[in-house]
């Protein structure tokens, strides 16, 4: 471990090495969830292409991580391609604060589910904790709703990992490096997606005419 000596003589671990090395730990745990983000991808092209949509939710810096999930889905990630349904729930910030105000914040994710799930979409659940109330509260109604629910979250057991259909775990105590393990899984998941849109047109446009 590298170390520096302070003007007082006290010995302190140079600025971000323990944090960079507990990341490179979570990421190469991440490489045991690939096939899962794959799976997730090519389960989830096929639900946007069939006209299904996306929820996506989480609290702080979650909330923000949801939003990039849905801005590269609505936008793009590398490949041109149709923009796709996606929808951050917690980013209508009137409805938000609204519904928290009228119905409580454990509410304020739940309703909006309830508002634009459908059968057969997906929900993905941001929580670092796996605890959030209002996210569990948002699982809850997207399963009665019979949407597909996947968590991303820290370390497990927790009661989102136990309450969706399946979860990704961020294989550190760290809140920053557990976000850190979810933005790339993020991206990882938007990469298959592509892909998997990619070999969807493939096989649409291979169909043989007379």
């Amino acid at each position: 471990m590298t170390t520096t000596v302070s003007p007082k003589g006290a010995l302190h671990e140079r600025v971000g090495h323990g944090h960079l090395a507990a990341l490179v730990r979570a990421l190469d745990a991440l490489v045991g969830d690939l096939d899962r983000l794959d799976r997730w991808g090519r389960t989830l092209a096929g639900v946007l292409v069939s006209g299904g949509r996306l929820l996506a939710v989480g609290n702080g810096g979650s909330a923000a991580q949801a939003q990039h999930l849905t801005s590269e889905l609505v936008g793009r990630y590398r490949s041109e391609r149709e923009p796709l349904s996606a929808i951050s729930i917690h980013a209508e910030t009137s409805a938000l604060t609204a519904i928290a105000n009228d119905y409580g914040i454990e509410e304020a994710f739940a309703r909006p589910v309830r508002a634009h799930g459908r059968p057969g979409d997906v929900l993905i659940a941001l929580s670092t904790s796996g605890r959030s109330a209002n996210v569990l509260a948002a699982i809850r109604a997207a399963r009665d709703l019979g949407m597909t629910t996947w968590a991303m979250t820290g370390h497990g057991p927790n009661p989102a990992v136990q309450q969706c259909d399946d979860a990704l775990l961020a294989d550190s105590p760290v809140t920053a490096t557990v976000q850190e393990v979810h933005q790339v899984a993020i991206h990882l998941l938007c990469e298959a997606v592509d892909r998997e849109l990619l070999a969807l047109r493939a096989i649409d446009g291979s169909g043989g005419g007379g």
